[in-house]
Formats: structure tokens, sequence, C-alpha cells
């Protein structure tokens, strides 16, 4: 069995994504509360919004593979919106047997969003690539548009 694994690399983002709400929480306490810093809010708002985009797109994956419905896609990424509901909406899934410790997509699978995944696991390396550059041009677009209000 692969160490990456649907479950294995779902449950990653949804903890580090809850990590990142955690750490923008503390530094939105000490900037609004004890009124000592912005520095939390301007490191971790860019940090949680980064990993916040990288959960969207691996939920996308996972959900395509693991054939979610688009209901469960769409709980999938609104759970990025409230502070920890990664975690609560992991569990979920979980429970209900929506991770699998096998990918499911293959060449032959009957859908394109399924043969694209498969493509993007035979190429882990340029997909991990894809990745880290549809984070960093959504990131940037994300920056051109504004903080969130």
């Amino acid at each position: 069995m692969s160490t990456w694994t649907p479950r294995s690399v779902f449950r990653g983002l949804a903890v580090t994504e809850a990590i990142t709400w955690a750490l923008l929480l503390t530094g939105m306490f000490l900037k609004y509360v004890t009124e000592t810093t912005e520095l939390g809010v301007q490191v971790f708002g860019m940090v949680h919004g980064v990993v916040f985009i990288a959960y969207c797109l691996v939920t996308v994956v996972v959900a395509v593979d693991q054939r979610w419905s688009l209901s469960r896609l769409a709980l999938g990424l609104v759970a990025a919106v409230p502070p920890f509901a990664t975690l609560l909406f992991e569990r979920y899934a979980d429970r209900r047997g929506l991770l699998g410790d096998e990918w499911l997509s293959r060449h032959d699978s009957p859908t394109a969003p399924q043969r694209a995944v498969c493509w993007l696991l035979r190429h882990h390396r340029l997909a991990a690539g894809l990745l880290v550059v549809a984070v960093a041009a959504l990131t940037g677009a994300a920056l051109v548009v504004g903080p969130p209000a």
C-alpha cells in the first residue's frame, strides 16, 4: 500500500488547513484584541490562503477519484471556510468510506475527469509541480482581487 493514498493526502491537507486557521486566528487575536502586532495576520493570512487553495484543489482531485457526488464535493469545499471544519469533514468522509486506501482512477475510467486524475497519478512529480503552479496562480489572482472583506 502506498503512503500517498486518497485518505492520507486528504487528511494531511485537512489537518494543515485547520492548523493554518489556528495560526490566523492567533494573529487576529494579537491584532484586534491585544493590539500588539499585525504581523501574525500578515504572515499567517498568506499561509492560510495558500493552504486553503491547495486543500480545495486536492479536494476536487480526491472527489473525482473516489467518485463523490457533487453535493459531497461541495460540502468538502465549503468545509474550508469555517475554522476547523475541514477536520470535521475529513472525519465524516472517512467514516462513510469516502476516503479509500487506493486511487480508483484508471486510464480506462468512464469519465474524462477520472482519466485526468489517473494521468496526474501516473505523473506524480509533474502533478506536484502543476499543483504548486496552480496554487501560486490562484494565490496571485486572489492577491490582485484583494483580501476578503
